[in-house]
């Protein structure tokens, strides 16, 4: 058997900026009960852009799907949770603790 020396195709230098522990996820919601809440990256503060604009009221994204979710007004539902709407469009996600030149997520 020979040994496999090539190098692989994408190295830490030219790896994507929308990949790695810098990044935030696809997928992120702010709500407890939801299966993408995670505490310790909601704690590093993440910065949301969408459709070109930085939002600060996001409770939910997805960057794949292209959508965020906004609370509605003061309107609750019956279990006293905000209701909110989806926005379709483009999203960026970085976190903010990294400072101006952060790793962007975004769809390429």
């Amino acid at each position: 058997m020979t040994e496999d020396t090539s190098t692989p195709e994408t190295t830490p230098a030219t790896a994507p900026a929308s990949t790695g522990p810098d990044v935030p996820p696809d997928h992120l919601a702010i709500n407890p009960r939801s299966p993408f809440f995670d505490q310790e990256k909601l704690q590093r503060g993440i910065g949301i852009r969408f459709k070109g604009t930085v939002r600060t009221n996001v409770e939910e994204y997805s960057i794949s799907e292209g959508w965020i979710r906004v609370q509605a007004g003061k309107s609750m539902d019956r279990h006293g949770n905000a209701l909110t709407i989806k926005l379709s469009g483009p999203v960026e996600a970085w976190y903010e603790d990294l400072g101006e030149d952060a790793p962007v997520a975004k769809k390429d």
